[in-house]
C-alpha cells in the first residue's frame, strides 16, 4: 500500500521522525521561553533595590513581626520598582501615576516608602528609633503611585461610609436602636447609646471607625518602652475609614496588608467580609448561582494575578471585581471594561432598599439627599424619589450599557436583555411588596398601637424593617446576580416577604384589641 506516492511502511517512518522533531522542538522553545523568563526574572530581582531606611526598618521587624516581613517578601511591592513599572505597556501597569519623586522610583515599595510619605499631614506621625513615621498608612499615601485610583474612591459612596451611615439622623437612629444595650425600666424596654466598642465591631467594622490622635501613650516592647501615638477606635480597616491626617477609607479593606495582593482583592471572599446576608447577602447569591458554583469548581485553575484581565482565558466566570470594577479585556486584546476604583461607576441602580431601591446617587455624599418629607433619605415613605440628588435615566442608561458590556463578554445580547427586563420587574414587584408593608407600619402608628417617634424600636417597625432591608434585598440581588432562586423563594425571599407582610396585620389587630380591651376596663 502507498500512500502520497510513499510506501506504508516508509510513510509511517517518516511521520514518526517528523512527530519526534516537532516534540523535541517544541521542548527546545519551552526551555527556551522558560530560560528566557528565568532570565528576565532574574534582571528584575537585580535591579531592585531596598531603600536603606526600609533595610533598617527589616533588620529589626524581621526579628519581631517577622510575618509581616515576609508577607511584604512575597508582594510585588518588594519585587519592583515604580521606575520598572512605568515601562511597561499601559494597559499593563499597575500604577496609574505619569511620574513618580525620584526618591522613590529607584526602590521598591518597602516600610518607609509608605509608612513614611506625607508626614506634615499625619496627626499620627513620630519618631519611631531613628525615623519619622506614620502609623496608619492612607489612600492619601497610596496616591503618590496610585492617584487615578484614589480619585475615583474618593468620590465613591465606600469613601463615604462612616459619614454616610453616622451622620445621617435617620440611620444613625437604625444604628443606635440596633446595637445599643438595652434595660429594663419600670417593665419597658430602655435603648442605652450603644459603646464605641460595639459600634467597632458591628457596624463600623465594615464602614469604618474614625481614628483620631488623643495624644502619646507608652508601651512595652521587648525592645523596651517605647512612646507612640494613641489612636481612637483602632485599629480597624472598613472601608470609609477617617484617618489622622484627614483622607476617607482604607486600601487595605480590599487589598490586606504587607502583600496588597491584586489576587486578594479580586476573589469574592474579599467582598465576603461585609457583602453578607441578611441585609447584603451578595456572597451568599453568589455562591449559590450558575456563576459562584463555576468558580467553586475552577478557581485554582484561573489567574487571579494578570493585569488586563483576560475573560474567557485568566477566569472562565465573574468574581465580584470582574462586573463592578476590573479592568477587562477580550483574548484579541479589545478593551470591555477600564478600571475602577468607584464601585458604583457600572451600576445605574441601587438594589439596596432605604427604603425602596431607587437610581443611584449622583455623589458618594449620600448625607445631603433630602426628600420631599426633608428626611435625608432617596426616598419618602411612599416611594417618592428624591430625584434630584440621583443620577437621571441618561445616566442611567450609560451604566447600565457598560455592565452589558462586561455580560457581553460572554453572553449573547438576547440573553442579556432578558436577564435586565426580569431584574426590572422584581425591582418593581419587591418595591411594592415595601410599599404594603409600609402602609400596614403608617397604620400601626395612626393607631396608636406604636410611636413613630423611632421608627426602628418597637415590634412592628422591626418587622417593616426586615421587608425592605432582608427580604426585598435578598430578592433583588438573586436576580441581579443571575440566579439563587432559593433566596429569591424561600431563603429570605417571596415566602418571608408575604408571611412578614401578614404577621405585620396580624401584630396590629392584636396589639389593636389589646388597646381596646384597656379602655372598656378603665370604664
Amino acid at each position: 500500500m502507498r500512500k502520497y506516492g510513499i510506501p506504508m511502511a516508509e510513510n509511517m517512518k517518516l511521520m514518526t521522525r517528523i512527530t519526534a522533531l516537532s516534540i523535541l522542538a517544541l521542548i527546545f522553545l519551552s526551555c527556551a521561553e522558560a530560560a528566557a523568563a528565568s532570565e528576565q526574572k532574574i534582571v528584575e530581582q537585580a535591579e531592585v533595590a531596598i531603600s536603606p531606611q526600609t533595610e533598617k526598618c527589616i533588620g529589626c521587624h524581621k526579628i519581631y513581626t517577622p510575618g509581616i516581613v515576609e508577607d511584604w517578601r512575597s508582594s510585588r511591592h518588594s519585587k519592583t520598582t515604580p521606575e520598572h513599572s512605568l515601562k511597561k505597556p499601559v494597559l499593563q501597569r499597575r500604577i496609574s501615576a505619569q511620574a513618580i519623586p525620584d526618591s522613590l522610583a529607584k526602590y521598591s515599595i518597602g516600610c518607609y516608602e509608605c509608612h513614611g510619605r506625607n508626614p506634615e499631614n499625619h496627626k499620627d506621625n513620630f519618631k519611631h528609633m531613628e525615623f519619622m513615621i506614620n502609623v496608619v498608612v492612607t489612600p492619601n499615601d497610596c496616591k503618590t503611585c496610585h492617584p487615578v485610583e484614589f480619585n475615583q474612591f474618593s468620590g465613591s459612596k465606600k469613601a463615604h461610609a462612616i459619614k454616610n451611615l453616622m451622620d445621617n439622623s435617620v440611620y444613625h437612629t437604625l444604628v443606635d436602636s440596633i446595637t445599643g444595650v438595652q434595660k429594663i425600666e419600670n417593665g419597658k424596654i430602655m435603648t442605652k447609646q450603644p459603646s464605641d466598642s460595639t459600634l467597632h465591631e458591628t457596624c463600623l467594622g465594615c464602614h469604618g471607625t474614625k481614628v483620631e490622635v488623643r495624644g502619646m501613650k507608652t508601651i512595652t516592647t521587648e525592645f523596651g518602652d517605647i512612646e507612640v501615638p494613641d489612636l481612637t477606635n483602632w485599629p480597624n480597616q472598613g472601608v470609609g475609614r477617617e484617618n489622622p491626617d484627614g483622607s476617607l477609607g482604607a486600601c487595605t479593606a480590599c487589598h490586606p496588608r504587607h502583600g496588597f495582593s491584586i489576587e486578594v482583592a479580586r476573589k469574592p471572599y474579599t467582598c465576603a467580609q461585609c457583602h453578607l446576608e441578611p441585609d447584603v447577602p451578595a456572597w451568599n447569591v453568589y455562591k449559590e448561582s450558575k456563576h459562584g458554583n463555576i468558580y467553586a469548581s475552577k478557581e485554582q485553575e484561573w489567574d487571579f494575578d494578570a493585569v488586563p484581565w483576560t475573560v474567557g482565558k485568566d477566569f472562565k466566570a465573574p468574581a465580584c471585581s470582574a462586573c463592578h470594577n476590573s479592568l477587562l479585556v477580550s483574548p484579541d486584546g479589545d478593551v470591555i471594561a477600564e478600571r475602577t476604583h468607584d464601585f458604583g461607576a457600572r451600576l445605574w441602580v441601587r438594589l439596596f432598599g432605604l427604603i425602596y431601591s431607587h437610581p443611584q446617587p449622583k455623589s458618594g455624599n449620600t448625607t445631603i439627599i433630602k426628600n420631599t418629607d426633608g428626611l435625608p433619605m432617596p426616598a419618602t415613605f411612599k416611594g417618592e424619589l428624591a430625584s434630584k440628588y440621583l443620577i437621571d435615566e441618561k445616566e442611567q442608561d450609560k451604566r447600565q450599557k457598560s455592565m452589558k458590556k462586561v455580560c457581553n463578554g460572554c453572553h449573547s445580547s438576547d440573553w442579556i436583555n432578558g436577564h435586565f427586563a426580569k431584574l426590572d420587574i422584581t425591582i418593581k414587584e419587591t418595591d411594592e411588596m415595601t410599599h404594603a408593608a409600609t402602609i400596614l407600619m403608617q397604620e400601626a402608628w395612626e393607631k396608636g398601637v406604636e410611636d413613630k417617634t423611632n421608627p426602628f424600636d418597637e415590634s412592628i417597625e422591626k418587622m417593616w424593617m426586615k421587608q425592605w432591608l432582608f427580604y426585598s434585598n435578598s430578592i433583588r440581588y438573586a436576580s441581579a446576580m443571575t440566579g439563587a432562586p432559593d433566596y429569591a423563594a424561600f431563603k429570605l425571599g417571596w415566602w418571608e416577604l408575604s408571611r412578614n407582610l401578614q404577621e405585620m396585620r396580624d401584630m396590629i389587630d392584636m396589639k389593636e384589641n389589646i388597646l381596646k380591651q384597656r379602655s372598656d376596663n378603665r370604664r
